[in-house]
């Protein structure tokens, strides 16, 4: 009998639209194979509410929930460290290849 594995962790990302930072960190999540469950603050009251009770009043994004911990403005290391914090045992899946264009270079030439 083959068990399953257990379900990744909940990682909401808080974000509006044209924010560089909030850009950056979901780039990074996505390569470092992170699921996340996107809210645009934006157009959702609710997760305007919610980053505000985390931060004291303002809506700085990116703010992350994982678990019972909010990171304000955090890189994906600081993700990683949380997601392994409140999830003792929690391996995310390989990250995917970068695309870069070094990368695609190499491939082109036969030296990847």
């Amino acid at each position: 009998m083959t068990q399953s594995a257990a379900p990744a962790p909940r990682v909401d990302v808080m974000w509006r639209p044209r924010c560089p930072y909030c850009l950056s960190l979901r780039r990074g999540l996505r390569r470092a194979g992170i699921a996340t469950v996107e809210h645009n603050i934006w157009s959702s009251a609710e997760a305007a509410a919610r980053v505000r009770t985390a931060t004291g009043g303002d809506e700085t994004v990116p703010t992350v929930f994982i678990g019972s911990r909010s990171l304000v403005n955090p890189s994906v290391p600081q993700v990683l460290e949380t997601l392994a914090a409140e999830f003792p045992g929690f391996v995310p899946p390989p990250a995917a290849e970068r695309s870069s264009w070094s990368v695609r270079l190499r491939r082109l030439a036969g030296r990847a």
